[in-house]
């Protein structure tokens, strides 16, 4: 090969391994991200607590199977249970803001009462265990002019958490475990991404007696747990 011919082709063999090269990262990094949208993931999300007997239960069930999940605060019920929230944050859990007394009359007052409460409950998360909280669940769920209200939060500073599953915990009157058990698999079939309602004040055992299975059930379907 003339010597004038010898630049052209190492320029040519070095624009040929770099379009190898970033070839293969863009067709690796498709399939990352595909594998990531379909990836079955469940937040399994607990309301209305910390109860001293039934939050501990569930904490109990959760640290045997070495799952982490997400509560949601109401912090007037809490003032007598520092223990309990402060082992929640401990363990690793998420800690939210659900509501400082869950009166729905005087937290949907106005704006005004609404970020009050929110307040109100995020102080007292911090006060306890040191964690400042970032998401919160509208107590009720269902609220009028929720658009308006989520962009309130969210301009404070806080992900609005909903679901799209339930255990039917509050839904039904005196379910038992077995019941809980089959509605979160109902409302759940179909979903990739499951966000799973619960509830642990002190009227739910069965909620609680239910969470072992309903987190055996998800695990071999697949499901990664996660918290908010």
């Amino acid at each position: 090969m003339q010597k004038r011919y010898i630049p052209f082709a190492v320029f040519f063999v070095i624009l040929l391994v770099l379009l190898a090269h970033f070839g293969s990262r863009s067709v690796r990094s498709e399939a990352t991200f595909a594998f990531a949208e379909s990836r079955k993931q469940i937040y399994l999300t607990f309301d209305d607590g910390p109860s001293t007997l039934v939050t501990g239960q569930v904490l109990d069930v959760l640290k045997k199977e070495n799952v982490k999940a997400t509560f949601f605060i109401v912090s007037d019920r809490a003032e007598t249970r520092r223990a309990t929230l402060k082992r929640i944050a401990n363990e690793g859990h998420t800690v939210g803001v659900h509501s400082a007394t869950h009166d729905y009359a005087k937290i949907y007052a106005s704006d005004k009462t609404l970020l009050d409460d929110v307040s109100t409950c995020a102080d007292f998360i911090y006060e306890v265990t040191g964690v400042k909280p970032t998401c919160y669940r509208f107590p009720g769920g269902g609220i009028k002019n929720i658009k308006h209200k989520t962009a309130l939060l969210e301009n404070a500073g806080y992900t609005v958490v909903s679901w799209n599953a339930v255990c039917g915990d509050e839904e039904i009157p005196d379910a038992d475990a077995d019941t809980l058990y089959k509605r979160a698999v109902q409302t759940a079939a179909g979903k990739n991404t499951v966000v799973l309602l619960c509830h642990d004040s002190a009227s739910h055992k069965a909620t609680a007696e239910a969470l072992e299975r309903i987190i055996g059930y998800f695990r071999k379907e697949g499901y990664v747990f996660r918290a908010f």
